[in-house]
């Protein structure tokens, strides 16, 4: 079946809660307001099951079909955090705080769901229950993984797990999606190399942490080119490189440098690791001067589960008729990848047209968009929760 005409119908109501949303952005868990515009939202739909604080400020709310004979319960998901830019698209409903910009489309990702719940808990044509999940923090807080650590797929029985996410660049209403990895895992590290500081003039008398460090990185590179299995997909980047000295005839005596690594193949994450520190330690041992490593590890590699990743393709077709069920793996991370490490589930690309890429300050989310996202999550349940 196509776009559900209740969606259709339902489609400038939901525009509005999405550009209300776009004008009042939040970061990582400090969501409240948008946290309590979902649940007035809920409320109205006479949504009754709705917990708050969970993952600190997450909303989780069920809604029951109009039997439950099944006793399947699936997990809907959605993020509400925005990111700290300066939005720069001139729109009448911009960003209202100076700083904050919904800049990835979480606004349209909430206003999706809540269009969905709306039209679930109007029909409930499904034989069991919808536990839809309202998350904070997804953009490098992890608010994926607090939700589970406070115990979310036990305490609502919850057997499967779906998401989805816009894409610029794809056509609008198209979806995309593939089994396994979707998404790279991420993880930042940082080098300080401490050497002997000195004049630029008598370098013999100094260790050059300058030209230390500029080896590490050259060298870091060899981690991919020739540790890492040439089919595979592992990036390493230095983003930045900073002295201690602001002197063009002062030789530093320490260097701080950060970096990502990301990978799709979970095994390439400890190589990598490991791989990084041996190569910043020992080449700076070869130069007379010491290296320290810092690692963070960020969120796991997305991985879509085989029989889901059907079932939300299927669902995808029905609304669609164009999807793509083995669409290439990308590198940013997504923390939607704890949820799927607990539960089997799928998460998948909705096209969201020529516009602004992710993260930049003249991105939006294409409010045409809207019916093929609803309709998405609504088939889904249907689909997986037949009446009877």
């Amino acid at each position: 079946m196509p776009i559900k005409n209740s969606f259709a119908d339902m489609h400038s109501e939901i525009t509005g809660w999405r550009r209300h949303l776009h004008e009042n952005p939040e970061l990582l868990f400090d969501v409240h307001q948008t946290a309590a515009f979902v649940v007035e939202r809920l409320k109205e739909f006479g949504v009754t099951d709705i917990t708050t604080g969970v993952g600190r400020t997450g909303v989780v709310a069920t809604i029951k079909g109009k039997t439950d004979t099944s006793g399947r319960v699936i997990g809907l998901r959605a993020d509400m955090d925005a990111l700290p830019i300066h939005e720069a698209t001139g729109l009448d409903y911009a960003s209202k705080i100076e700083g904050k910009m919904h800049a990835c489309g979480h606004d349209g990702h909430t206003a999706m769901l809540l269009g969905a719940a709306k039209y679930l808990a109007e029909t409930r044509n499904f034989d069991g229950t919808v536990a839809l999940i309202f998350q904070p923090a997804e953009e490098g807080g992890a608010g994926g993984r607090e939700m589970c650590e406070d115990g979310m797929m036990d305490r609502w029985g919850i057997q499967e797990i779906y998401g989805m996410h816009n894409m610029p660049g794809m056509p609008v209403g198209e979806f995309f999606i593939r089994p396994g990895a979707l998404l790279a895992s991420s993880d930042d590290f940082e080098i300080i190399v401490t050497g002997k500081g000195g004049h630029a003039a008598t370098p013999h008398e100094a260790v050059d942490t300058t030209l230390v460090a500029c080896q590490i990185v050259v060298t870091l590179q060899s981690i991919v080119a020739r540790n890492v299995d040439p089919i595979k997909r592992v990036v390493l980047t230095v983003g930045t490189f900073e002295t201690d000295s602001t002197a063009s005839n002062v030789i530093a005596h320490q260097v701080r440098m950060k970096g990502t690594v990301r990978t799709l193949d979970p095994e390439y994450r400890a190589v990598a690791e490991e791989r990084v520190r041996r190569v910043a330690e020992d080449t700076a041992s070869a130069f007379g001067a010491q290296a320290h490593v810092e690692w963070d590890a960020g969120y796991p590699t997305t991985i879509n589960t085989p029989d889901e990743t059907v079932y939300a393709a299927d669902a995808a077709r029905a609304v669609s008729g164009s999807v793509n069920d083995n669409t290439d793996p990308i590198m940013p991370s997504e923390d939607f990848s704890y949820m799927l490490e607990e539960r089997p589930g799928a998460y998948i690309f909705v096209g969201n047209g020529d516009t602004a890429m992710c993260h930049h300050p003249a991105y939006n989310f294409d409010d045409d968009t809207i019916p093929a996202g609803c309709s998405w999550f609504a088939e889904l349940v249907e689909r997986r929760m037949p009446a009877v």
